[in-house]
């Protein structure tokens, strides 16, 4: 039997038994082997930990949309996941004036969407203009709000005029997914996906599976390699790595890092390391919440995180500890001050002792079913009952979760990943719902702090002298107030089988499968 018609035998029967599996430009992370002629067709099967939500298209903030944004969409530059310099993806070429208030956009003559239909400058105008609407919560809505025209005269060349210089225009070049603006209705349902990726959006059941195919047209020669994509939505994270052990996938999205180093030991399963597309762990903190709005509470807290087990434990050191958001790589980074609040039960106990009162028990919620979630605030629960603080766990659903951290509804301490940290350093406190000085998830407003994060932003440069200072500003800011509480930037890791080659990843974690080839 050939490779492909077996692979295919084996989609039929995942398809027949998708109830019982919901019940139970990037770099390449594992480079085709060989010189020889690639090879080409087939269907590549993965699990991921949580279903598509449409309405959090924007938001980057579920497994499934990052899967159906990596393998149907692309944006109008791309970032390599080691650095911050723009590379052209639908644009091909650009500039900014010397001012910082025009942004010329060359686009590619050579790209259809999946209807057939040319890209044009009308779709730019559509896409970002329609990110902007505070409807889809996109995180970088106030930076595509500062848009205050766009120029579509010449149907390949768009024309943006910003109300100010912004520092991260590039940021949201690079995150923006280019829309078919014709089908985008089909967005808010799940039912159309039209991008101008290497794979086309074929369906979707809900809580089962994402399903694509090959985009015969598109405008790489040769690529992408395989036929279809076929990705199962798993929650339960032990049916995920007993699948990709067993053969039946071959990657695997939302394992523990321990499921994957031991999966790695059969000699048959990598782990792709997420470099450069850092997350951070963090303790969230609702300021509005008694006991929490005093800043020796939060001070307490901590003082009383042992990152070092969690990071050792939980992410089986994946990763540094850290008291700000900022990765190495960031032009933030500050070493000494990333090492602020170091564990010191001691300290903890005497901050909580001034502040002179009991602090009543606080509920604490993190997104399930997930391992690393819930063991990291397993840790932190303990970690708080040892300095006198008691917390009640309380798990959420995903979409229950994001919706509670868009809205803002946490009523004490919470735990997730937050993002952006990657990116231009001004983008993570005007746009993530956890740091936007103007509003954010645990209702902290500062008028330092909404000063500095808008000076960061109108920057000419997200990396000149006058930016950083401003980061160092923002930073001092955030150790100060303490309404999140940093505990690990994190490393996340996928799994995938030895018969897959030529996996990738972005800056947010989206798959990419443009040079994947199935080898066996």
């Amino acid at each position: 039997m050939s490779t492909t018609l077996s692979r295919r035998t084996l989609l039929s029967g995942l398809a027949g038994g998708a109830v019982l599996l919901s019940l139970t430009g990037c770099a390449s992370a594992v480079d085709a082997e060989g010189s020889g002629e690639p090879q080409e067709g087939g269907t590549f099967l993965g699990a991921i930990g949580s279903d598509l939500v449409p309405a959090n298209f924007y938001t980057n903030s579920n497994h499934g949309v990052t899967t159906i944004i990596g393998l149907v969409f692309e944006s109008l530059v791309h970032y390599p996941n080691d650095s911050l310099k723009a590379e052209p993806r639908l644009a091909e070429s650009w500039t900014i004036s010397d001012d910082g208030l025009t942004v010329t956009l060359n686009l590619r003559k050579d790209v259809k969407f999946h209807t057939g239909r040319a890209l044009t400058s009308d779709d730019v105008k559509f896409s970002l203009e329609t990110y902007a609407d505070p409807k889809w919560n996109g995180q970088l809505k106030s930076t595509a709000a500062a848009i205050k025209e766009i120029d579509t005269k010449d149907p390949n060349v768009a024309v943006l005029r910003l109300a100010h210089p912004l520092g991260n225009i590039l940021d949201l070049l690079e995150i923006v997914p280019i829309v078919d603006k014709e089908t985008f209705a089909g967005i808010a349902d799940g039912s159309k996906y039209v991008g101008t990726g290497p794979f086309k959006f074929d369906k979707w059941t809900p809580n089962a599976r994402l399903q694509f195919s090959k985009n015969p047209d598109y405008r790489v020669a040769g690529r992408p390699y395989l036929d279809a994509v076929d990705i199962a939505v798993v929650a339960d994270a032990t049916a995920q790595a007993n699948q990709i052990r067993g053969g039946q996938i071959d990657y695997a999205y939302g394992i523990s890092n321990l499921d994957v180093e031991r999966l790695e030991k059969t000699g048959k399963i990598s782990k792709i390391q997420l470099t450069g597309a850092e997350t951070q762990i963090y303790v969230g903190t609702n300021v509005t919440a008694e006991g929490l709005k005093d800043i020796r509470v939060r001070q307490a807290i901590a003082y009383a995180l042992d990152r070092e087990r969690i990071l050792a434990e939980v992410f089986r050191g994946s990763g540094y500890t850290a008291n700000l958001p900022w990765p190495k790589t960031s032009p933030a980074y500050d070493e000494k001050l990333n090492s602020t609040y170091t564990r010191d039960v001691a300290k903890a106990k005497e901050l909580l002792a001034d502040y002179g009162k009991k602090v009543p028990t606080l509920k604490y919620n993190y997104q399930s079913p997930s391992p690393l979630f819930e063991a990291t605030a397993q840790i932190v629960q303990a970690n708080l009952k040892e300095i006198g603080i008691e917390v009640e766990l309380e798990p959420l659903d995903a979409p229950t979760f994001v919706a509670q951290l868009i809205g803002g509804k946490f009523a004490g301490l919470w735990t997730t990943y937050h993002s952006w940290a990657q990116y231009t350093p001004s983008t993570l406190t005007v746009s993530a719902y956890p740091f936007n000085a103007l509003k954010n998830t645990s209702h902290f407003s500062s008028d330092d702090y909404t000063k500095h994060a808008d000076a960061a932003w109108k920057q000419l440069k997200g990396d000149s002298p006058e930016a950083i200072e401003s980061y160092a500003a923002l930073s001092k800011d955030l150790l100060d107030n303490l309404f999140l509480i940093e505990i690990a930037i994190i490393e996340n890791r996928w799994a995938v089988s030895e018969r897959v080659k030529g996996v990738g990843y972005t800056k947010r974690l989206e798959l990419v499968l443009t040079d994947a080839q199935l080898t066996g």
